[in-house]
């Protein structure tokens, strides 16, 4: 009897260990306690500009911008969306606070901004582009925008946890 009740916690055990385990990969909740900031310059003009009426050695033109919102984790900063002097665009982060996570990215989205956990999970219902990985959790940051990107057809930011399918945080895109 003794023998059997050994096997059968040492089932528990293992399996309990698998789980602990599992759950660790997948929360990374160590993430909460460490912090990544990056500190990106403003996108530099190029010395040739690529599309027409672009003119090299200009400063970025501001066309779009917003102030970010809380969603599932407290988040604050700006968003700028740039034309650099070589036509291209870019979506530059400034002062962003939030915490990190498993998988956050930045989406361009065409999702309207709402507050509380009415806005959490909107942003993957409708259009959205993935701008790539959040590339840390404080600071100031740039991501290019693709050419094929029409900017008329999203209004928001989000800090999008992919892994959860929640927003950390979001910005309504106001045009300039």
């Amino acid at each position: 009897m003794g023998t059997r009740r050994g096997r059968v916690w040492g089932a528990v055990l293992v399996v309990g260990a698998l789980l602990v385990g599992v759950g660790l990969y997948w929360f990374e909740p160590w993430k909460l306690w460490k912090d990544d900031t990056v500190s990106e310059a403003l996108p530099t003009p190029s010395a040739a500009p690529a599309s027409p009426g672009a003119s090299a050695g200009a400063a970025p033109q501001v066309l779009a911008q917003g102030t970010l919102i809380s969603h599932e984790h407290t988040t604050t900063g700006t968003v700028k969306v740039l034309r650099l002097a070589d036509g291209s665009l870019t979506l530059r982060l400034e002062n962003l606070d939030t915490s990190n996570g498993p998988d956050l990215r930045v989406w361009l989205t065409d999702a309207p901004v709402k507050e509380g956990v009415a806005g959490w999970r909107v942003f993957d219902d409708g259009r959205y582009v993935s701008l790539g990985e959040l590339k840390g959790n404080k600071g100031d940051q740039n991501y290019a925008i693709p050419a094929d990107v029409n900017l008329a057809d999203y209004t928001s930011v989000s800090i999008w946890c992919d892994r959860f399918d929640v927003s950390f945080g979001a910005a309504s895109l106001t045009r300039a």
